[in-house]
Parts: structure tokens; C-alpha cells; sequence
């Protein structure tokens, strides 16, 4: 499911949700980074357990590492560290505790989730490498909930001194809004956890 919206070819994080998915979730892995249709593997599942993340993310690596992909981990920086994978994406409280605690230098890359400017600001003080703002459009991941708009996004966009992914309702239809608002590219959950694999 690459995003191409006319001459645009936009980066695209793949963010996984196991419980979305009709068929087997690691077959679903291995569609995604055969075909490399996403930039990266953002391997979420933020239900499970530190240890039971840390048996599902060995396989998503070797899956991802098989196919030359990279793979973001989520949360347990800890599991990631041992794992050997440099790249991890923290709720904001996480980032300021992997901060405290002086791990953040031993990854390469830390990303973290912002959905105010306030929280924008934090992240840059916590020194993230990269921020995804959101929800921007309406999502069955957040029902009811209305979405925080481009607008929003611009915003972050602005104030922000280090790249930022939307995420939430994004799919190809407009993904070259939130790429106009500056944006340095998008997050989709539902788009490839749902797509026929055939």
C-alpha cells in the first residue's frame, strides 16, 4: 500500500495492530516488508506484556532483517535494547523515563506520539528525533472522537524543530493533505492491517 498521490511518492510508517488483522498476523508482516510498500514497521501491540512483546518483536525483526526493512519498536525499550534494535518509538511518560534514566543515547532513532503543541514542546526538550501528531482525520481507532484537523498538524509542523508524521484516518486519498501541511510523511494502521493480501 504505497502512498502515491500524483507526481508524490510519501513516506509511510506501517503501524501494526495485531487485533485488526483477518489472517495470520505474521504472514500480514511478511506481506508488508516483501513487497515494501511501507518505509517502516512500527510494531505497536501496546496490549501485550513486556515479555510476550519481546517474543512477538524477535519475530517481526528477523522478518523484517530477512527483507531488508527497518523496524521500529514500541514501548519497552528495554526488550528492544536487548533485541539489538536501535530504532523505538515511546509514549511520551516512557521518553521522559528512558530520559532519566540516561538510555536514550544507545538508540539511533526515538520517536514519540504528541497530540497538543504543549506536548509538541516536551518532545523537542526530550530531545525525540521525530514526533507523530494526531489523531488528524475521524478513525474507527478513536470513535466518536472528532479528528485534530490539518490545521493542527500545520501547527505542530511549525513549531516543531524535528520531522513530523501524521497519523489517524490517513490513507491514500489524503495522504497528500497532510503531506501539503509539511508533514515529512504519514502513519497508517487500518489501511495495512486490512488490505487483501491476494
Amino acid at each position: 500500500m504505497a502512498i502515491h498521490t500524483g507526481e508524490q511518492n510519501i513516506p509511510c510508517i506501517c503501524v501494526t495492530n495485531r487485533t485488526l488483522c483477518r489472517d495470520d498476523f505474521l504472514a500480514r508482516i511478511e506481506y508488508i516488508a516483501e513487497k515494501g510498500v511501507a518505509d517502516a514497521i512500527l510494531l505497536r501491540e501496546k496490549d501485550l506484556t513486556e515479555r510476550e512483546y519481546y517474543e512477538l518483536a524477535e519475530k517481526v525483526l528477523s522478518i523484517c532483517k530477512m527483507h531488508n526493512r527497518r523496524c521500529i519498536l514500541h514501548t519497552y525499550y528495554k526488550a528492544a535494547k536487548e533485541l539489538g534494535c536501535r530504532e523505538i518509538h515511546l509514549p511520551l511518560p516512557v521518553l521522559q523515563k528512558m530520559r532519566e534514566e540516561g538510555e536514550k543515547e544507545w538508540f539511533t532513532t526515538v520517536g514519540t506520539s504528541v497530540h497538543s503543541l504543549k506536548q509538541a514542546e516536551l518532545a523537542m526538550h526530550l530531545k525525540a528525533d521525530y514526533m507523530t501528531a494526531g489523531h488528524i482525520f475521524e478513525t474507527d481507532c478513536k470513535k466518536g472522537l472528532p479528528g485534530r484537523g490539518i490545521s493542527f498538524l500545520r501547527k505542530v509542523v511549525r513549531e516543531s524543530a524535528v520531522p513530523v508524521y501524521g497519523i489517524g484516518g490517513i490513507s491514500a486519498d489524503n495522504a497528500g493533505q497532510v503531506r501539503e501541511a509539511g508533514a515529512a510523511g504519514v502513519c497508517i494502521m487500518s489501511g495495512f492491517m486490512l488490505e487483501s493480501m491476494k
